[in-house]
């Protein structure tokens, strides 16, 4: 069953504040195998102009892909979560989110159209420090594949 295009505009609460830590910016930077310095240690990232420790350009997926459970798990949109593939990521940047950071998460479904059968919905997490200062908006894509012809069937 297609998704309802009226949802497009909808926004869902922010999150609560998350805390965003030098050890948590370690571990994502050593997971994605980008040891920048300015990553790492304190003084390398003030060296560059940062108060502290920033974060890799994609850590933003730990605060947005959780934060996006209230689009999956709506169920007046009813997304098939196990047909869903992630089928695109873009990062649009006020500033890095660095360590001492208190985050927001706010996400709206922007757009939702169909693509071959597919279901294609477009939905931006907006960062917001918890002074209000904006951080970055992650915009994903996901993809709800159509079901096989056998299964619509019942077989």
């Amino acid at each position: 069953m297609a998704l309802d295009p009226s949802f497009i505009g909808r926004t869902y609460p922010p999150t609560e504040p998350y805390q965003v830590s030098r050890e948590k910016i370690r571990e994502f930077a050593v997971a994605v195998r980008d040891l920048n310095p300015a990553y790492l240690d304190p003084e390398a990232a003030k060296a560059l102009g940062h108060p502290d420790v920033i974060a890799p350009p994609t850590f933003p997926v730990v605060l947005s892909m959780p934060a996006a459970d209230q689009v999956i798990e709506d169920p007046e949109l009813g997304l098939d979560f196990s047909r869903v593939v992630h089928g695109d990521q873009k990062f649009a940047y006020s500033r890095p989110l660095r360590a001492g950071d208190r985050v927001r998460v706010g996400l709206t479904i922007d757009n939702i159209k169909s693509l071959a059968g597919n279901d294609v919905l477009t939905v931006t997490a907006e960062l917001v420090e918890e002074s209000g200062e904006h951080l970055v908006n992650a915009t994903m894509t996901l993809v709800a594949r159509a079901a096989a012809a056998d299964e619509t069937k019942g077989a």
